[in-house]
Parts: structure tokens; C-alpha cells; sequence
């Protein structure tokens, strides 16, 4: 036996069908439906051409959602199988489909209880499209058939006739990866899928898959700055995010005693405000813009911490009963 079905033969499951078929539960579309489709690993059901007009299924898992009265099937096709398709219409081409199916006598006319995989053929048209499936189908492949094909003249081509139809199911709570038809909504708040390298979560509220960001941490803190003897701190704060390698801070101080003079060149005595604390301290040196209000000037923010001041502009003199304020973004180590 190749396709094997559990859950679907009165009193004849065969130990084997039972550890072959994926009896785990899957990701719902509803409360009483599945989301049916195959389960990742390898290449499932892959196509490959065997010949001008065959075609061979090869192993794979799934699970085939019937009618809500039905419930899902697990479908389990453990070896190769060789699919016939029949000449092309000799005006227009088709598309048929290769697709799983479940015959269940308890629900379908067919009077069976088996699974396969079938081809079902559509019809010719001008702009063919594919066939519609009956219930209890999972579509894997669209196959088309141009007009006139046949064996004696060289069969399908199966480098260009394929097309991939298989999307995919996981275990309940799983992300679903990449397969044919993105378009479909997600099925309660939270659930994850992967759009080719970009991970996507369900916001029921805005009825949306969102590229998904993991939340950043950040922390803050108010102490920890050592002010220089020649200073008084008046405020500061930092704000890191280890993830991002990112911390930027603000510090206000206001110099004790007697003004600095400052050159023509805008020049002054090199003179340290203070320190961060270990951890918010950058990668490189750094300069940065420190002011007080009236005049602006420049400081080197070490890798050790220190912010030292070193140049100024502003009527020649930097004034002790000014507030003078620092602020630098950059990189952690």
C-alpha cells in the first residue's frame, strides 16, 4: 500500500497506517477546521517527469480537510507514485491538477474507503484554468497541457509545465512556512508564518499578517554619572539598548568658582565634567556638542567614560553661573 489514510477504514487500520499518518494536532482555520496542507521535511510530493506524458509524486506527509462533518484526514504516501496524463485537446490547452483525495463512503457517492493521488483534468479553453477539486482534496501540483501534446510528439515539458500548488501545515502553535497561495488570513491573534526570510505574525484586531520585530530592551537610569570637583550635577540620564548595541545620555552641569577664559581660536584649558558609569560607555572616542544657552563649544567623550570639555565659543568667556548641558547617541562595545 503507497497513500495511507488513518482514521478513515472501519475496523481495518493497520498498525502501520497508524505510525505513518501525522495524527498530532494541527493548525485550525476555525474551531472545527483545520488549516490542511503539507507537513515540511525534504521535498514532500515532489514532481519529477518519468516520462512524455507520466509524472511521479514521490514521499511526502499531509493532511486533507473534508466538511466540517468529516473532520481532517492524515494522508501518508510512503513510496513513488506514477501518474498517466491523458493527449492534449487538439485546439486549446489545460491545466490539470495532481492532488490528493480521501473516498469515504460515510460522506461521498464513490463508495470507497481509500486515498490517492490523482489527476484531475480540466477543461480546454482558450485561457484555461484549473480544475475545481472535489471535497476532501488537497491540490499539490497545476500541470499545462498545451494543445496538440502527446507521446509522439515529445510529451509535456516538465521543466516549464509545472506548477508548485503545495502549501504547507504545522503542528498546532507552529509557524507555518512558505508555499503556494500567502493570501490567506491567519486564524486567531498571534499565530506566525514565514514569508521567504521574514517572520510574520496575525493582528486580529487589524485583520493583517505584520512583519514581526522582536521587542527591544531598554533600560534607563538617573544615577551612576560621577561629576567632575569643578562641577555641580544638575540632572542626568541614559538610556541603553544592549540588543541594538545602542545608549545615549543627557547631563547638565554647572561649573563652581570662577569663569574660563577662551582663546581667540576658541580654544581652552582641556577640563573633565565628569563620568558615565560602567556599561553606558561607548566603543570609540567621541566628540560632542555641549551649550549652555548663549555659547556653544565641544567635548571628547573617552571610552573610559570621561567627558572632557575642550573648546568654546561665545564673548570669550564661559560663564560659572551657566547651566551647560551635554547629549551624545552612539555605540556600546
Amino acid at each position: 500500500m503507497t497513500v495511507r489514510s488513518a482514521w478513515l477504514l472501519p475496523k481495518a487500520q493497520t498498525r502501520e497506517d497508524t505510525r505513518l499518518a501525522p495524527v498530532s494536532p494541527v493548525a485550525h482555520e476555525s474551531p472545527i477546521r483545520v488549516r490542511d496542507g503539507v507537513l515540511p521535511g525534504g521535498d514532500p510530493f515532489a514532481a519529477t517527469g518519468v516520462a512524455a506524458m507520466q509524472l511521479q509524486i514521490g514521499a511526502g506527509r499531509a493532511y486533507v480537510q473534508g466538511t466540517d462533518a468529516q473532520g481532517a484526514y492524515p494522508i501518508a504516501n510512503d513510496g513513488p507514485v506514477t501518474l498517466t496524463f491523458t493527449d492534449g485537446d487538439a485546439q486549446f490547452g489545460r491545466i490539470d491538477t495532481v492532488a490528493v483525495r480521501v473516498l469515504d463512503a460515510l460522506f461521498d457517492q464513490e463508495g470507497q474507503n481509500l486515498a490517492r493521488i490523482e489527476v484531475v483534468e480540466g477543461d480546454p479553453g482558450a485561457t484555461p484554468t484549473a480544475p475545481t477539486l472535489e471535497p476532501a482534496s488537497l491540490r499539490l501540483w497545476d500541470v499545462a497541457v498545451p494543445a496538440g501534446t502527446s507521446a509522439g510528439v515529445g510529451g509535456i515539458n516538465w521543466g516549464s509545465a509545472l506548477g508548485d500548488r503545495r502549501r504547507y501545515t504545522t503542528a498546532a502553535g507552529g509557524i507555518i512556512p512558505r508555499g503556494w497561495g500567502l493570501n490567506f488570513n491567519g486564524s486567531y491573534d498571534g499565530q506566525y508564518r514565514d514569508n521567504g526570510g521574514e517572520l510574520e505574525r496575525w493582528n486580529a484586531t487589524a485583520a493583517e499578517w505584520q512583519t514581526y520585530r522582536a521587542p527591544r530592551r531598554t533600560e534607563s537610569t538617573a544615577t551612576g554619572f560621577v561629576v567632575s570637583s569643578t562641577y555641580t550635577l544638575n540632572s542626568f540620564a541614559a538610556r541603553r539598548n544592549p540588543d541594538a548595541g545602542v545608549c545615549a545620555f543627557v547631563v547638565e552641569v554647572s561649573r563652581k568658582g570662577a569663569q574660563l577664559n577662551v582663546e581667540t581660536a576658541g580654544n581652552i584649558n582641556d577640563e573633565a565634567i565628569g563620568t558615565l558609569p560602567s556599561g553606558w560607555r561607548p566603543s570609540i572616542d567621541a566628540d560632542i556638542s555641549v551649550s549652555d544657552g548663549y555659547g556653544e563649544g565641544s567635548a571628547r567623550l573617552s571610552t573610559s567614560g570621561v567627558i572632557t570639555l575642550r573648546t568654546w565659543t561665545g564673548n570669550g568667556a564661559l560663564r560659572s553661573d551657566r547651566n551647560i548641558r551635554a547629549s551624545c547617541t552612539f555605540l556600546l562595545p
